[in-house]
């Protein structure tokens, strides 16, 4: 599919992008130019990662800022984060990529325990003050496996330190029943289950694109993301 051309198709004006755990905004860097190229504008939300509360705020600023509508975004852990922001009267559509998506009154754990774990969670390190991070063999083997060695490295040495509370917060709402909803599957991820990841898509009813790609779907695969973006816009 040709990405299209005119923004007059475009019902949302602008994508607000939040990243997930151990990354920050500049993880949606290959797929902003796509976006901008189909007449949106962008923002990409700098999450603190140390709660769910604090993480839904930052984001929900950036969609307070944004010119309206909006088409909300989020990767990993970010879907939890959407998943409460969400309820915005200004979101029109919602996009998860390889991404969480509880019900209300889940936390990520409680979503997560309906599978077996992937394997590439046993690479997490917690430091003293509870937050974790992936060792590089973990980004390596696990959460980049299919991109080039340089790009692991990024990944590795921009990582934003995840609190372990944010994993217990339950959502108040699943902003995914109320509004239209569109997700990545990544097939070869090995930190979220795809299984998982299917599950939800049938649970959202979500428009819902398959891509043979390792958890950071929007960085192995940021057109296939980027096309169903524009979709979502639409």
């Amino acid at each position: 599919t040709g990405l299209p051309a005119a923004a007059a198709e475009l019902r949302a004006k602008t994508a607000v992008l939040v990243h997930g755990a151990f990354a920050d905004g500049s993880s949606w860097y290959k797929v902003i130019p796509y976006l901008e190229k189909a007449g949106l504008k962008v923002a990409a939300v700098q999450n603190p990662l140390d709660s769910l509360e604090n993480d839904v705020a930052a984001t929900s600023r950036a969609i307070r800022n944004a010119d309206g509508p909006v088409v909300l975004v989020g990767h990993s852990w970010a879907g939890v984060v959407i998943t409460e922001a969400g309820g915005d009267e200004k979101v029109k559509s919602l996009v998860y990529v390889a991404a969480y998506a509880p019900d209300k009154g889940e936390s990520l754990q409680s979503t997560v325990s309906k599978f077996p774990a992937p394997e590439g969670r046993n690479n997490f390190i917690k430091d003293p003050d509870g937050f974790l991070r992936i060792d590089n063999e973990g980004i390596r083997k696990y959460f980049a496996a299919d991109l080039p060695s340089e790009e692991q490295a990024i990944v590795a040495a921009t990582q934003g330190p995840f609190h372990v509370r944010a994993t217990t917060a339950p959502v108040s709402r699943a902003a995914w029943r109320e509004k239209p909803t569109f997700m990545v599957v990544a097939t070869k991820d090995s930190i979220i289950s795809p299984q998982l990841q299917r599950h939800q898509a049938e649970a959202a009813k979500a428009t819902t694109i398959e891509v043979p790609s390792s958890h950071v779907a929007m960085l192995a695969h940021p057109r296939e993301v980027a096309e169903l973006i524009i979709k979502a816009a639409e």
